[in-house]
């Protein structure tokens, strides 16, 4: 492949101007080593391997600080922050240099949930509000999701797929990606009619309705995300989806104030909900219910689109 930065393919480059464009980047690793001294000596060290005067390192340093809401802790020692703190260091150190391009290798891969959302919350106002581009990597979809503008989906060293957060998680090109982006429902069947664009789908002998321009008779793979499935327990009214059938629920996994839920209707789905709706409406293992979701919701590839 090629690296392209502001259109400029950076292999045709001489040495020297490949030096330049990289002192136009910096990098943040996923666990950042304090070095001896304080915050600021931390936060100076790219601008004083760049020779800088002591003005600018002072007045670039201070900057830097500020944009990661650290301006108090200048003076502080460096081997003595959080982990959350120590990274925002990190991302100083990298901004205080100015780069055109900010690499973030897993930023939040060893934080708590706390100090990830104030890491994310930076990552977004570097991006938004000072326009540093900036690629991360991850290994946290959901994260993806939330920061980016565009994903990279990258499976045994080769990228799957490139898109909006929409297009990866909502339309993704093969089951691969799929399972990256948490689609759990992917189940194999065969157009059996298809008028203006909403076919019906043979999965098992189960009737599906999804919107699709393959003929019948093409052998299609069915993209269904957990949380776009609803229940409707067995003394309940149902609902305006166009697709519901009803099952018996053969898996119970509670995940935080959610629960996971898997259903047998002849073929087996996964779904989503909160705590809360899954005591609502009474769900239990063993208990018949009915399940919902729209046809909107479905995303249908030809069985040829497999890897």
């Amino acid at each position: 492949g090629r690296i392209l930065i502001g259109g400029t393919d950076i292999s045709s480059l001489r040495e020297r101007d490949k030096v330049q464009m990289r002192r136009n980047m910096s990098m943040v690793f996923q666990k950042p080593a304090p070095l001896r001294g304080s915050v600021s000596d931390n936060v100076a060290m790219g601008l004083r391997f760049r020779h800088a005067d002591e003005r600018e390192i002072a007045v670039k340093t201070s900057e830097a600080l500020q944009k990661v809401g650290l301006d108090e802790y200048g003076e502080r020692n460096a081997g003595i922050l959080s982990g959350g703190e120590m990274q925002r260091v990190a991302i100083a150190r990298a901004i205080a240099t100015r780069p055109d391009i900010l690499l973030l290798d897993e930023p939040t891969a060893n934080l708590d949930p706390v100090s990830t959302e104030k890491i994310e919350n930076l990552i977004i106002t570097l991006n938004k509000k000072f326009g540093i581009t900036i690629v991360l990597s991850t290994h946290d979809m959901v994260q993806g999701q939330r920061l980016a503008d565009r994903i990279a989906v990258v499976i045994d060293g080769r990228i799957g797929q490139i898109g909006t957060s929409m297009e990866i998680f909502y339309k993704p090109v093969n089951r691969n990606v799929a399972r990256m982006a948490g689609v759990e429902n992917i189940l194999e069947g065969t157009i059996a009619e298809n008028e203006g664009g909403l076919a019906s789908v043979d999965i098992n002998g189960i009737r599906i309705s999804a919107p699709s321009q393959f003929p019948p008779g093409t052998p299609v793979v069915v993209y269904l995300r957990p949380e776009d499935i609803t229940f409707h327990g067995k003394d309940s009214t149902k609902t305006s989806a166009r697709n519901e059938i009803t099952g018996r629920i053969i898996k119970v996994v509670p995940i935080g104030p959610m629960v996971r839920v898997t259903v047998d209707a002849g073929v087996k789905l996964t779904a989503v909900i909160t705590q809360r709706s899954f005591e609502d409406l009474s769900l239990g293992l063993g208990e018949e219910t009915g399940v919902a979701f729209k046809a909107s919701a479905i995303h249908v590839l030809e069985q040829d689109h497999l890897t």
